[in-house]
């Protein structure tokens, strides 16, 4: 998670850390597709469902901490970026399930929902973009030449250090799209 602000022309960084949607004491529940992949249907829909309960509610415990760390400060998170995979027409369970492929689609967009469900139930404004797009949509939303979004995106990275790789620099780049247009 990266969380950006604008405050006198200068864009800064906020937080960044990660969110755990694994249940630690549930190991199969970082693969959740490929744990049920040989249960019957019933039984692999109802392990999933619970699944993404604990998913989202981790999620949800993040998310709400930092909201409230932010209001702490005096500051209010409005929305929230999630870089997404492209879109795909939904499958089946069944078929979901009959293809390894379609199986590690399903457990990337397991976790973007479980994200997803916990910002919407937390009252934010919830948008996906997909990842390989999202330097497009910069382009087009901050009306800025792309080299120039870069530098800043990297500038962010000094004000917080190692870790700075591509996941952190793509959710700040997000991040920075989502800021009120007076903000940009």
């Amino acid at each position: 998670m990266v969380v950006l602000s604008k405050h006198a022309a200068r864009l800064s960084v906020l937080a960044r850390s990660r969110i755990d949607l694994i249940d630690a004491s549930e190991p199969d529940s970082k693969l959740p597709y490929h744990t049920v992949e040989f249960l019957d249907l019933d039984a692999a829909a109802l392990r999933l469902t619970e699944y993404m309960a604990t998913a989202e509610g981790l999620a949800y415990a993040a998310i709400h901490a930092q909201c409230t760390a932010l209001s702490e400060r005096g500051l209010k998170l409005t929305s929230v970026g999630i870089l997404d995979a492209l879109p795909r027409k939904p499958s089946p369970l069944a078929t979901i399930l009959a293809s390894h492929v379609f199986i590690h689609g399903a457990e990337g967009a397991h976790f973007r929902d479980a994200l997803s469900a916990a910002a919407q139930r937390d009252g934010l404004k919830t948008y996906r973009t997909p990842g390989g797009t999202v330097e497009n949509h910069a382009v087009q939303r901050l009306h800025l030449p792309l080299p120039s979004i870069l530098h800043t995106v990297n500038e962010l990275g000094r004000q917080v250090g190692p870790p700075w790789g591509t996941d952190k620099k793509r959710a700040a780049l997000l991040a920075w799209t989502l800021l009120r247009p007076s903000d940009i």
